[in-house]
């Protein structure tokens, strides 16, 4: 090989190297500018105004929760996974034995819902709106979860759940849930302010999450 032909061969391979550091600079500038996920702040660290009213994510049987100043004791609670999704759902029941339900959950921030049932509801779920007490609700999300459920809530200790949710304008909700192997269950849906709930622990062992 002659010395200019080494020379240009010299070149090339130097502009090439210097064409691949170029490359790997941009692209790890391009990696670290990419927005991160959205994180939400815990709304119970170093809050005095919720630790206060008390933190919904440690809810167990036997608590008080007053709802929009109702006072309603927590009878039972489903711990719910799906992937790396988990919520929880909590029977309660008021001085007259009236039961609803309150969901909890942070998608990434806290949402209470407080359900109420409908056991003459005839609609089923799957179409993209439904119809019910006046309202339309469009379909939002469906799935299957694992559930682990205490005593009180009348369900097996373990097994799965399969749901659709829809919404309508201004926050309303609509459920539809099916454990094991029984029918559809049909609930309506208020999304809660936080500061329409306070909760009162009554002592025993922590519930973990």
């Amino acid at each position: 090989m002659d010395r200019s032909l080494a020379y240009l061969v010299l070149a090339l391979g130097c502009l090439i190297g210097v064409a691949g550091v170029v490359i790997a600079v941009v692209a790890l500038l391009r990696a670290r500018s990419r927005p991160r996920p959205r994180t939400a702040a815990d709304p119970f660290r170093d809050r005095d105004a919720e630790v206060l009213r008390g933190d919904p994510r440690r809810l167990r049987p036997g608590d008080i929760v007053e709802i929009r100043q109702v006072p309603y004791t927590v009878r039972g609670s489903v711990h719910l996974v799906e992937g790396g999704w988990s919520w929880a759902e909590h029977l309660l029941d008021d001085a007259g034995g009236v039961k609803r339900w309150l969901s909890v959950e942070e998608d990434p921030d806290l949402e209470l819902v407080l359900w109420t049932t409908e056991p003459s509801a005839t609609v089923t779920p799957g179409a993209p709106t439904l119809d019910i007490a006046g309202r339309r609700y469009t379909w939002d999300e469906s799935g299957q979860a694992r559930y682990t459920a205490t005593e009180g809530t009348g369900l097996d200790p373990h097994g799965t759940m399969r749901y659709y949710d829809y919404q309508a304008p201004g926050g309303a909700r609509l459920s539809f849930e099916a454990y094991g192997e029984a029918g559809w269950e049909v609930a309506l849906g208020e999304k809660l302010h936080r500061a329409e709930v306070m909760i009162y622990p009554q002592g025993g062992p922590e519930q973990v999450s």
